[in-house]
Protein backbone atom coordinates (compact mmCIF):
# COMPACT_ATOMS: atom_id res chain seq x y z
CA UNK A 1 0.00 0.00 0.00
CA UNK A 2 1.60 3.34 -1.03
CA UNK A 3 2.03 6.02 1.62
CA UNK A 4 1.41 9.03 -0.63
CA UNK A 5 0.03 9.70 -4.09
CA UNK A 6 3.59 10.37 -5.31
CA UNK A 7 4.50 6.77 -4.57
CA UNK A 8 1.82 5.64 -7.04
CA UNK A 9 3.26 7.82 -9.82
CA UNK A 10 6.62 6.02 -9.81
CA UNK A 11 5.25 2.49 -9.45
CA UNK A 12 4.80 0.33 -12.54
CA UNK A 13 1.28 -0.31 -13.75
CA UNK A 14 -0.74 -2.11 -11.09
CA UNK A 15 -3.46 -4.58 -11.86
CA UNK A 16 -5.86 -2.63 -9.64
CA UNK A 17 -8.19 -0.51 -11.84
CA UNK A 18 -8.79 2.12 -9.15
CA UNK A 19 -5.07 2.61 -8.60
CA UNK A 20 -4.45 2.87 -12.36
CA UNK A 21 -7.23 5.44 -12.69
CA UNK A 22 -5.82 7.46 -9.78
CA UNK A 23 -2.30 7.35 -11.26
CA UNK A 24 -3.57 8.41 -14.69
CA UNK A 25 -5.58 11.23 -13.15
CA UNK A 26 -2.54 12.42 -11.19
CA UNK A 27 -0.24 12.39 -14.23
CA UNK A 28 -2.89 14.29 -16.22
CA UNK A 29 -3.15 16.84 -13.41
CA UNK A 30 0.64 17.32 -13.38
CA UNK A 31 0.77 17.82 -17.14
CA UNK A 32 -2.11 20.34 -16.98
CA UNK A 33 -0.39 22.30 -14.20
CA UNK A 34 2.92 22.28 -16.12
CA UNK A 35 1.18 23.51 -19.31
CA UNK A 36 -0.65 26.28 -17.42
CA UNK A 37 2.59 27.46 -15.78
CA UNK A 38 4.37 27.59 -19.14
CA UNK A 39 1.52 29.56 -20.74
CA UNK A 40 1.47 31.97 -17.82
CA UNK A 41 5.25 32.45 -17.97
CA UNK A 42 5.10 33.12 -21.71
CA UNK A 43 2.40 35.75 -21.29
CA UNK A 44 4.38 37.50 -18.51
CA UNK A 45 7.52 37.41 -20.68
CA UNK A 46 5.65 38.86 -23.67
CA UNK A 47 4.30 41.70 -21.50
CA UNK A 48 7.76 42.46 -20.10
CA UNK A 49 9.46 42.31 -23.51
CA UNK A 50 7.23 45.05 -24.90
CA UNK A 51 9.34 47.68 -23.09
CA UNK A 52 12.69 45.93 -23.44
CA UNK A 53 15.26 47.00 -26.01
CA UNK A 54 18.11 44.62 -26.71
CA UNK A 55 21.50 46.32 -26.94
CA UNK A 56 24.36 44.29 -28.40
CA UNK A 57 27.82 45.80 -28.90
CA UNK A 58 30.94 44.51 -30.60
CA UNK A 59 34.59 45.03 -29.56
CA UNK A 60 35.79 48.35 -30.95
CA UNK A 61 32.40 50.10 -30.75
CA UNK A 62 32.47 53.53 -29.12
CA UNK A 63 30.11 53.90 -26.17
CA UNK A 64 29.32 56.10 -23.20
CA UNK A 65 29.42 54.46 -19.78
CA UNK A 66 27.49 55.53 -16.71
CA UNK A 67 29.65 55.68 -13.63
CA UNK A 68 27.53 55.49 -10.52
CA UNK A 69 28.57 57.06 -7.24
CA UNK A 70 29.81 53.72 -5.92
CA UNK A 71 32.42 53.51 -8.70
CA UNK A 72 33.93 56.94 -8.06
CA UNK A 73 36.43 57.65 -5.26
CA UNK A 74 34.88 59.04 -2.05
CA UNK A 75 34.41 62.79 -2.15
CA UNK A 76 34.48 63.04 -5.96
CA UNK A 77 30.74 62.82 -6.47
CA UNK A 78 28.15 65.55 -6.35
CA UNK A 79 24.83 66.22 -8.03
CA UNK A 80 26.65 68.15 -10.74
CA UNK A 81 29.16 65.41 -11.58
CA UNK A 82 28.98 63.99 -15.09
CA UNK A 83 26.85 60.86 -15.26
CA UNK A 84 28.10 59.46 -18.58
CA UNK A 85 31.74 59.28 -19.60
CA UNK A 86 33.04 58.71 -23.07
CA UNK A 87 33.19 57.96 -25.88
CA UNK A 88 35.20 54.90 -24.90
CA UNK A 89 35.89 51.77 -26.96
CA UNK A 90 34.66 48.34 -25.93
CA UNK A 91 37.63 46.02 -25.62
CA UNK A 92 35.94 42.68 -24.91
CA UNK A 93 32.49 41.15 -24.99
CA UNK A 94 31.86 38.78 -22.07
CA UNK A 95 28.28 38.02 -23.11
CA UNK A 96 25.26 40.01 -24.33
CA UNK A 97 24.82 41.42 -20.83
CA UNK A 98 28.40 42.33 -19.81
CA UNK A 99 31.23 44.15 -21.58
CA UNK A 100 34.76 45.25 -20.76
CA UNK A 101 35.35 48.94 -21.61
CA UNK A 102 38.75 50.64 -21.98
CA UNK A 103 38.53 53.11 -19.09
CA UNK A 104 41.42 55.49 -18.40
CA UNK A 105 43.61 54.58 -15.41
CA UNK A 106 42.39 57.63 -13.46
CA UNK A 107 39.01 55.98 -12.76
CA UNK A 108 40.62 53.21 -10.72
CA UNK A 109 37.54 50.96 -10.89
CA UNK A 110 36.44 47.77 -12.60
CA UNK A 111 36.29 47.96 -16.37
CA UNK A 112 33.41 45.47 -16.61
CA UNK A 113 29.99 47.04 -17.17
CA UNK A 114 26.45 45.76 -17.37
CA UNK A 115 24.59 46.59 -20.56
CA UNK A 116 22.24 48.82 -18.52
CA UNK A 117 25.18 51.19 -17.86
CA UNK A 118 26.34 51.35 -21.50
CA UNK A 119 24.91 53.79 -24.04
CA UNK A 120 25.60 53.94 -27.76
CA UNK A 121 27.75 56.78 -29.04
CA UNK A 122 26.32 58.64 -32.01
CA UNK A 123 28.97 60.90 -33.55
CA UNK A 124 27.85 64.38 -34.57
CA UNK A 125 26.87 64.87 -38.19
CA UNK A 126 29.65 66.20 -40.41
CA UNK A 127 27.21 67.66 -42.93
CA UNK A 128 26.74 71.41 -43.22
CA UNK A 129 23.44 72.72 -42.05
CA UNK A 130 21.91 74.96 -44.69
CA UNK A 131 19.08 77.30 -43.86
CA UNK A 132 16.85 78.78 -46.52
CA UNK A 133 14.94 81.97 -46.04
CA UNK A 134 11.23 81.84 -46.56
CA UNK A 135 9.41 84.56 -48.43
CA UNK A 136 7.11 86.00 -45.78
CA UNK A 137 4.82 87.67 -48.37
CA UNK A 138 3.45 84.28 -49.38
CA UNK A 139 2.51 83.41 -45.82
CA UNK A 140 -0.57 85.01 -44.34
CA UNK A 141 0.47 86.65 -41.11
CA UNK A 142 -2.57 87.05 -38.96
CA UNK A 143 -1.10 88.80 -35.93
CA UNK A 144 0.19 92.08 -37.32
Amino acid sequence: MPNTILDIAVLPKIQNKAANALADQFTQLLSDVRRNLQESSQSYKAAADVHRREKVFQPGDLVFVRLRRERLPPGNHSKLTKKKWGPLPISKKINNNAYVVDLPEEFNTSRTFNVADIYTYNPPDDGDASFESIDTDSIDSGGE
